[in-house]
C-alpha cells in the first residue's frame, strides 16, 4: 500500500523504528527494533510516499485484497529506459483454506 508522507502520522512506536539504507541510500527502510518486521519505507522512485506494509496496520490484514500485483523487480523503476513502465510479474490472490 502506498501513502503521501504528509497523510502518516505515527501514533506510538515511533522510538522503535530503526533505519535500514542499502544500494543507492535513496530508500528509507524502517524496522521494528523488537520484533525485525519491515514496518514501511520512503520510496526511491517516488519520495514523497511512503510503502506501507498493510500488515502492521490495526484493523487491516493482507488477506484483505483480492488480487495483490507483483512487480518483476530486476530494475527498479528509476533504472528503467526512460518512458518504459514497471512490469508486472503476475498477481498474488488469497485463497483461504476450505
Amino acid at each position: 500500500m502506498s501513502a503521501n508522507l504528509a497523510d502518516i502520522h505515527f501514533t506510538a512506536g515511533q522510538d522503535a523504528l530503526v533505519l535500514y539504507q542499502f544500494n543507492t541510500g535513496q530508500a528509507r527502510h524502517y524496522f521494528c527494533s523488537k520484533c525485525g518486521i519491515y514496518t514501511h519505507h520512503q520510496r526511491r522512485s517516488q519520495p514523497e510516499q511512503y510503502g506501507v506494509n498493510v500488515a502492521c496496520l490495526e484493523g487491516i490484514s493482507p488477506f484483505d485484497f483480492e488480487l495483490v500485483p507483483v512487480n518483476e523487480g530486476a530494475l527498479h523503476p528509476k533504472d528503467r529506459p526512460a518512458g518504459s513502465a514497471a512490469l508486472i510479474a503476475g498477481h498474488l490472490r488469497y485463497i483461504p483454506a476450505e
